[in-house]
């Protein structure tokens, strides 16, 4: 199959480890050309760290994501420049978005978990299951779960970790204003595979807010920023 595709996922109702699966699915259509991922860019999700994805911050409203996607993927709909459209997610909410885009003449691929509800699924061209397993296949064995990690500190009590995060936000801080919260996350995980789930704060502003005198916060919201104290590393 050939044209122009657009891949657009509900980034709070379908994890990451699906993100290949989707990209695979989408470019077995034709040309994935727009490919983006819907959610509240605040929260911690390996979302920020898929590659070939463009996260779309929709606001922290309830179904922001949902109307946010579903706007736009009308509003591409109506340019007629793509042939096909996927529709990442098991929420049955996606239906009638479903049925309005092949009403225009799209073809929509439906892409979610055995949980997806029949009706969006029969409202899709055609609709592929992630995650799944073969009714033959044995239950893969548990695993196991790591334990927390616990930052190595230095002598003068700074651990290496907290280097790194200084490091990093000085390399992207501009005139000491420090660097974004969301964007420490992909940053860090590229750079030296850092995943703040395994430590016991399991969030970057939880573990950055428990070193008042390695870390200066902003409030809460989107562009919230943190800056690293120069006397707490001295």
């Amino acid at each position: 199959m050939t044209g122009r595709v657009a891949i657009f996922v509900d980034g709070e109702n379908l994890s990451a480890i699906h993100a290949r699966a989707i990209l695979s699915i989408g470019a077995a259509a034709g040309s994935p050309d727009v490919v983006r991922v819907y959610m509240n860019a605040a929260c911690n999700s390996e979302w920020h760290a898929a590659a070939g994805f463009r996260l779309i911050h929709a606001g922290i409203g309830k179904n922001a994501a949902d109307l946010l996607l579903s706007i736009e993927a009308m509003e591409l709909a109506m340019s007629q420049a793509f042939s096909s459209v996927v529709i990442a997610s098991s929420d049955g909410d996606f239906t009638h978005l479903a049925t309005r885009l092949r009403e225009r003449g799209l073809c929509v691929i439906g892409v979610g978990e055995d949980k997806a509800p029949k009706a969006f699924r029969g409202a899709c061209t055609r609709f592929d299951v992630v995650g799944a397993r073969t009714a033959e296949a044995a239950p893969a064995a548990p695993k196991p779960v790591p334990a927390a990690e616990k930052p190595v500190e230095r002598k003068d009590g700074v651990s290496d970790l907290d280097l790194r995060i200084r490091d990093m936000i000085r390399q992207h801080s501009t005139k000491a204003q420090g660097m974004r919260i969301t964007d420490l996350n992909p940053a860090m995980s590229k750079a030296h595979g850092t995943r703040i789930s395994l430590q016991p704060e399991r969030s970057w502003r939880a573990y950055l807010a428990a070193r008042p005198a390695l870390y200066d916060l902003d409030p809460r919201g989107p562009e919230a920023k943190v800056r690293f104290r120069p006397a707490g590393f001295a």
